[in-house]
């Protein structure tokens, strides 16, 4: 039982970091129906900042880890929100009126080629960072095993969870988030309305890659290493999360990204490490056979 249980607070925080990422993708699809697949890239970049203002910051003697983190988070947010906007700007507005194909293969060779970027700029080898958060306190033990909550782990589900709720509110309560809802539900009769589409699309886009940088952040603070592979891993995750929560829905992403980080810490616990991956694929086909809008996903009506 306490192996169990340390094994669901693993699995839940890496799932508040898939969740983060997710809700990126289910956001742009929301409104343009599309999945953005330089999105894991965004939050490679966001894990590579953060990196980059922890050394610095130590450069300059601001130690209080705090103050520390509140700078990184607001810079890696900002630089990451820049780039989403360019991704948009460049791989997806240019080819809105053509096929869907078009946008598809546009986001594949973003993704490429901002990997193969941070790659030439920062090296292909793994950057370390020193612990920042550390510390933690015992829940209980059993059998002579511990069972350890750190204080990072305690940070990162707190975090998530502030976010979601500030993004929740965000999204019901702004004219920002009901242009964002209009454009979900009729892109040419929101424009019609007096909505800016345009600029409305751009949103999702930067505030998509935003959290991308939170969850980036927080990546970097719980594993301590980075390198510019783990863009497209953690992409095609909190995509495959995205996917089984129902893409669209904000809600299901957070619920998908949390099974998936569940599914896999279990599997790698009780079973052998290697398939953890064939695990969580293997329940989002089983999901999409007998519910192929996802968990919380809603079939799509056609518009007459």
């Amino acid at each position: 039982m306490a192996y169990f249980l340390q094994q669901l607070i693993n699995g839940i925080t890496l799932g508040a970091i898939y969740g983060l990422i997710a809700i990126g993708y289910t956001m742009v699809y929301g409104i343009i129906g599309m999945i953005n697949f330089a999105h894991g890239e965004i939050y490679m970049i966001g894990a590579f900042i953060s990196v980059i203002c922890f050394t610095a910051l130590g450069l300059l003697g601001i130690t209080w880890v705090p103050l520390a983190l509140l700078i990184v988070l607001v810079i890696a947010m900002v630089f990451t929100a820049v780039y989403g906007w360019t991704v948009e700007r460049i791989a997806y507005r240019p080819l809105r009126g053509s096929s869907r194909l078009a946008p598809l293969i546009s986001a594949i060779g973003m993704s490429i080629f901002l990997q193969n970027d941070v790659q030439l700029l920062q090296g292909a080898r793994i950057k370390p960072l020193q612990p920042v958060i550390e510390g933690g306190f015992i829940l209980t033990e059993m059998d002579g095993f511990a069972v350890h909550l750190g204080y990072i782990q305690i940070f990162i589900v707190f975090l998530t969870v502030v976010l979601m709720a500030l993004f929740s509110v965000f999204i019901a309560r702004t004219d920002i988030g009901r242009a964002q809802r209009a454009c979900e539900q009729d892109r040419t009769m929101a424009g019609l309305l007096g909505v800016n589409v345009d600029r409305t699309i751009s949103l999702a886009f930067v505030m998509g890659a935003a959290l991308a940088a939170v969850a980036g952040t927080m990546v970097v603070l719980y594993y301590g290493v980075v390198h510019f592979y783990i863009g497209f891993l953690a992409g095609i995750k909190a995509f495959t999360a995205a996917v089984l929560g129902g893409i669209g829905s904000l809600p299901g992403a957070m619920l998908g990204g949390l099974l998936i980080g569940l599914i896999e810490v279990f599997w790698s616990a009780y079973f052998t490490i290697e398939y953890k991956d064939v695990a969580a694929y293997s329940i989002l086909v089983l999901v999409l056979i007998f519910r192929p809008t996802g968990l919380l996903g809603k079939p799509e009506v056609e518009k007459v």
